[in-house]
């Protein structure tokens, strides 16, 4: 049986067909790509494998891939592959964390060999970090989801016992908070690593197309059915389907899901051939579907069938401890991909920050280290930005308008749901939006507010 998988990046077909070939004739299970951020959507932390690619490419070349794919894993295995002229940089990239480099050109046998002991490598690293997660120490979930706070540790360790275990989970939080962070390391925790991983964001799935890019299709299904499609669900057999903001889910095509994950089996339109399906379904939310299933814009016996077992990923406000670290790696995450120097926060900035407000989470919190690793905020002007003249009125209407937003997005602007949680009435709430100034239109039309729960 073939070990882990070889991911080869070549922008050169004819040499990329090649060496696909010969790595069959070796028996290594190997997956060509003519770019790499087509090669970057297959890696997660937990990937069985490795990465081999060519050095000089458009878009992302080899050193760049090599530093998003350490960015995800810093043990995954990353093999350059290069022309004569190259090998001084190959030996560079080599002390910057390169697992080998092969020099152009090559025999089959030899990619061979040097990717054999590439994969028996990664299978290594991979059972120490099950051994290590067997025996209650750190693994890469503390990487992946910083923080010592309370209730951080307690999501990694219940994540821990859930990862290995085919149960279907769904995941509520904030925007922002990380949620689909949790899926996919949820995924890589389970049997299911190395199997697809497929993303479904409910929310931006066009009405009129849902079901047949969810379940497929047959020829003549409806007009302009000329072939049969595969849908999402079979693509994902034998792996993990995350169904990401779930509540944005139509009413109708939920009594549709309800029976796939009741029965694991799926219909596509048009046809009568019923298909088993071997999946792990994992939902998020940003609303309570609870809540979702009171105002009756969710189906209660759907939301039974998800909640096997949930998870609550905390926001910002909820772990204001955790913010100085998660920020100094957010930091060192941003200097990394964009190859800045190493800048260190003041502890001065990081006591800021984590006074601060962050209605965005960790998505805002990124965004404000991607700007400081940019050079686009100073240490000063960071850590006075909220201002240590502003009066309290000033900053208890800041608060206030922060939560009238947050509010909004949450019940996606309808506003029985916003001013009932927030504990207002209908007339108060129409003039609070006034005074801050709050277009409901404006904000609920931004897709980097909307479109990303």
């Amino acid at each position: 049986m073939r070990q882990g998988q070889v991911l080869l990046v070549d922008d050169d077909a004819d040499l990329l067909g090649a060496t696909l070939q010969s790595m069959d004739l070796a028996g290594i299970d190997a997956q060509g790509f003519g770019s790499g951020e087509a090669a970057l959507e297959r890696i997660t932390s937990g990937f069985e494998g490795i990465v081999i690619t060519d050095i000089r490419m458009p878009g992302i070349d080899g050193l760049s891939l090599m530093t998003r794919v350490h960015e995800i894993d810093p043990e995954l295995p990353v093999l350059l592959v290069t022309g004569h002229g190259d090998v001084p940089l190959a030996v560079r990239a080599m002390r910057e964390g390169a697992y080998d480099f092969i020099e152009k050109p090559f025999s089959g046998a030899q990619l061979a060999g040097v990717a054999a002991r590439a994969l028996e490598f990664r299978h290594l690293v991979l059972e120490n970090r099950r051994l290590r997660a067997v025996a209650g120490q750190s693994d890469d979930l503390e990487s992946r989801l910083v923080g010592r706070s309370a209730a951080m540790t307690d999501l990694r360790r219940r994540m821990r016992t859930i990862g290995p275990s085919d149960a279907d989970v769904l995941i509520e939080g904030d925007t922002g908070t990380g949620k689909e962070v949790v899926a996919q390391a949820l995924h890589d925790l389970s049997p299911r690593r190395g199997r697809p991983f497929v993303v479904i964001s409910c929310s931006a799935l066009p009405e009129a197309m849902i079901e047949s890019e969810l379940f497929g299709h047959a020829p003549g299904a409806f007009s302009g059915a000329l072939r049969a499609r595969t849908g999402k669900f079979e693509h994902a057999r034998g792996g993990t389907i995350l169904l990401d903001d779930i509540g944005a889910m139509p009413m109708e095509v939920q009594g549709k899901l309800l029976r796939v994950i009741e029965d694991r089996v799926l219909t596509p339109l048009g046809s009568n051939e019923r298909i088993a399906l071997d999946v792990r379904f994992i939902a998020t939310s940003r609303a309570p579907l609870a809540e979702e299933v009171a105002l009756g814009r969710f189906r209660a016996d759907l939301l039974y069938r998800l909640d096997v077992i949930s998870l609550r990923v905390p926001s910002l406000a909820e772990r204001i401890e955790d913010i100085p670290a998660l920020f100094c790696r957010l930091l060192a995450q941003a200097q990394a991909r964009h190859r800045l120097p190493e800048r260190a926060a003041t502890p001065a900035l990081l006591a800021e920050l984590a006074r601060r407000d962050w209605p965005g989470n960790v998505r805002e919190l990124r965004n404000a280290a991607e700007r400081f690793a940019l050079g686009l905020v100073d240490q000063r002007e960071a850590s006075a930005e909220p201002g240590s003249d502003r009066t309290l009125a000033r900053q208890m209407a800041d608060h206030e308008r922060r939560l009238l937003i947050d509010a909004l997005i949450r019940h996606r602007g309808v506003l029985r749901p916003v001013y009932e949680s927030l504990g207002l009435s209908r007339k108060t709430l129409y003039d609070k939006l006034m005074r801050h100034g709050i277009d409901k239109a404006k904000l609920l039309s931004d897709p980097e507010v909307m479109g990303n729960p």
